[in-house]
């Protein structure tokens, strides 16, 4: 991988990966292509670009000429918040998290995904874990990981982690029973929204909402 610098965007991008064409999947990333956006530097400076975020590697990425870039780490430090369509992201607690609320608290998703790659076949029929193993590390090595879509025997599942700030302090939650834990002075409250409500632990409004209403009431 060549390091590049771009001038216009001063972001002294980490990676050049891969020319882009209109027949790619965004498997692995947030969005299922790339959109026009903003990086709101904390000196004021405003930069737009074409962003997307890689949700495997965790990284804010834009497209320069049909090339992929991630935003370089020198440069991350020193922005305030990424803007894609509606959407707005943080960097924090070393990581981007996308804003779901902002009042008395601020509740953001942080996304991720799962690549699990394929096994060589086995004896009995099984699949050789070893050799998956090694499929993966083949992946990141090549700079393939960077790929608008990865080769069809690799399999991408998605999830999302969520966090909640409140009096400048932060807690993550990857399951509905930690959520339900946070608010155990609040239990009764709790067990009467999610028996009216049904909560998709992987829709953020749906998460969101309980939250919300966690908050706001009792």
């Amino acid at each position: 991988m060549k390091h590049r610098v771009i001038p216009f965007f001063l972001f002294a991008a980490s990676f050049s990966l891969f020319a882009q064409t209109n027949t790619v999947t965004l498997s692995h990333y947030l969005l299922p292509e790339f959109q026009e956006g903003r990086v709101l530097m904390k000196n004021g400076t405003e930069l737009k670009t074409r962003l997307n975020y890689n949700s495997l590697t965790e990284e804010m990425v834009f497209d320069d000429n049909g090339n992929v870039l991630a935003i370089g780490k020198t440069v991350i430090p020193q922005i305030d918040t990424v803007f894609i369509g509606d959407r707005k992201f943080i960097y924090t607690d070393g990581n981007f998290l996308e804003l779901l609320h902002d009042s008395s608290y601020k509740f953001f998703a942080q996304h991720k995904c799962r690549v699990i790659p394929p096994g060589k076949p086995a004896a009995y029929g099984g699949t050789s874990e070893t050799s998956a193993t090694d499929s993966y590390s083949s992946l990141i090595s090549d700079g393939r990981i960077y790929d608008l879509k990865l080769p069809d025997d690799f399999k991408v599942k998605p999830y999302t982690v969520y966090w909640i700030e409140k009096e400048g302090k932060l807690k993550s939650f990857r399951t509905l029973g930690q959520i339900k834990a946070f608010y155990k002075q609040k239990k009764k409250l709790y067990e009467e929204y999610t028996k009216t409500h049904k909560v998709n632990f992987e829709d953020q409004k749906s998460v969101a909402d309980l939250i919300n209403f966690m908050e706001t009431h009792g």
